[in-house]
């Protein structure tokens, strides 16, 4: 069969790996495809700059008008990154009739619309399977292997710096500073890891998957989202002496129909039902905590999972490198694949994506969510702090489910105690409503401390 034509737009380090990977197997790939995969063009930014020897000289430009002209390429794997020229240029490829490959996520997150609407214009096609998970095939499992399924809860750690940092600090007691640093050496975490710590890469994730789960573009500003930069070893603690873990979770939950929720948002639940259609969609990206036992509880280090609810299928898990470049790779490649045999401008077509297409499921209001928490409060140790604590909640109509408070400690801070509460089930509102009201009491000494629990 006719080769089927391939031209790289980035190669750094997963542009390698993808180069690596159709350069060193040529007869797998073939084989898998039912035609030769033909690496034809890599646009890099420096032509000059050394790069690996594997890659034929000859196939390396800096000009993508190259790729856009040449009727022997049939899709352009994206690997810049970025929402600026990598936009552009992937509209252009998809003008000039390239199907695209992208592992873009932030590309998706917010310019989603514009990109897929552009590829059903041009009747060519996008493939996205590197954009989250890394080597995870969670794409094709939310796409092709679940399509029967309503999608009642989706919960994923999503960002390996992140998880690596916590498991640094959970397992041998370092701080936050200390495994970041080492996240850094190492090469899970950049230079300036803001993107990753504060929550931003699991929301750009998160808003692809919900847009396949549940058929909403959610705009990034609608996700609410808080990072890890401020977690401190004192919760890593009396977390564990409750019996949790913390993670950084992606979640996203449905409600069928709109109505009231029937349980806690954090953790999910197994609940079967029918064909919903509809509903109010929650979700947020927030350190949660997880019991000890619970699978994504034992993800460790840099390592991805992603915990999906069908309303047939019951619960799933998906577990594998989230970053790299060989998984991520990997993903692209299978992508190409599909593109190759022609499933995947079917599954492109079918899906819609990012369409006109009218949806019943709408935004849940954050605040309306129901969840258990944690609360940590630095109190003085005198008679009736904690019935003014719990007055606030329960003016709140919060009620307690447990209370950890250790005796005091001798030393300059021997009079302030932690307070540890564990909640019942309440909205969200009304408990960040408490927040404001704890940190003006005199008793308390610091800014109160809190977390979401799944059960």
């Amino acid at each position: 069969m006719k080769p089927y034509g391939i031209a790289l737009v980035g190669c750094g380090t997963v542009g390698s790996g993808v180069a690596k990977l159709l350069l060193e197997h040529p007869q797998r790939l073939a084989a898998r495809a039912g035609r030769p995969l033909e690496l034809r063009r890599v646009v890099v930014k420096d032509p000059a700059k050394p790069r690996d020897p594997l890659i034929p000289k000859e196939l390396i430009t800096g000009n993508l008008r190259e790729v856009l002209n040449d009727p022997s390429i049939d899709a352009a794997v994206e690997v810049v990154g970025g929402t600026g020229w990598a936009r552009q240029a992937v509209l252009d490829l998809l003008a000039a009739g390239k199907d695209v490959v992208t592992a873009n996520k932030a590309l998706l997150a917010t310019h989603g619309a514009e990109v897929f609407e552009a590829g059903r214009r041009h009747g060519t096609a996008i493939a996205f399977e590197a954009s989250v998970g890394g080597g995870i095939p969670i794409i094709a499992a939310l796409a092709q292997g679940l399509t029967a399924n309503q999608i009642l809860s989706l919960q994923g750690i999503l960002n390996g710096t992140c998880n690596f940092i916590l498991t640094g600090m959970s397992e041998r007691g370092a701080s936050y500073a200390d495994v970041l640093a080492e996240a850094q050496r190492r090469g899970y975490a950049e230079a300036d890891p803001t993107l990753d710590v504060d929550g931003t890469d699991a929301a750009h994730k998160l808003a692809i998957l919900a847009q396949i789960a549940f058929g909403l573009a959610v705009p990034l500003a609608s996700i609410p989202r808080r990072g890890i930069a401020q977690i401190d070893q004192a919760d890593i603690r009396y977390s564990k002496e409750l019996g949790y873990t913390i993670k950084l979770l992606a979640e996203a939950w449905l409600e069928p129909g709109g109505g009231e929720a029937g349980g806690d948002k954090a953790g999910g639940g197994d609940k079967a039902g029918g064909d919903h259609g509809g509903g109010q969609l929650a979700l947020h990206v927030a350190p949660v905590m997880l019991r000890h036992l619970a699978p994504l509880a034992l993800v460790r280090d840099a390592y991805n999972a992603i915990f999906i609810v069908g309303d047939a299928v019951g619960s799933t898990l998906y577990y594998g490198r989230g970053a790299g470049q060989m998984p991520t790779a990997s993903a692209v490649v299978a992508d190409l694949i599909d593109l190759a045999i022609g499933r995947g401008q079917l599954t492109f077509r079918s899906l819609a994506l990012w369409s006109e297409q009218a949806h019943r499921v709408t935004l849940r209001p954050p605040g309306t969510v129901p969840s258990r928490f944690y609360l940590r409060l630095m109190v003085e140790d005198r008679p009736g702090v904690l019935a003014e604590v719990a007055r606030i909640l329960a003016h709140h109509h919060i009620s307690i489910s447990s209370v950890i408070q250790h005796e005091a400690m001798d030393g300059p801070d021997g009079d302030i105690v932690p307070l540890i509460i564990m909640t019942h089930s309440a909205p969200t509102g009304s408990f960040l409503a408490t927040l404001g009201e704890f940190d003006r009491l005199d008793c308390v000494t610091a800014p109160s401390v809190y977390y979401p629990v799944g059960d």
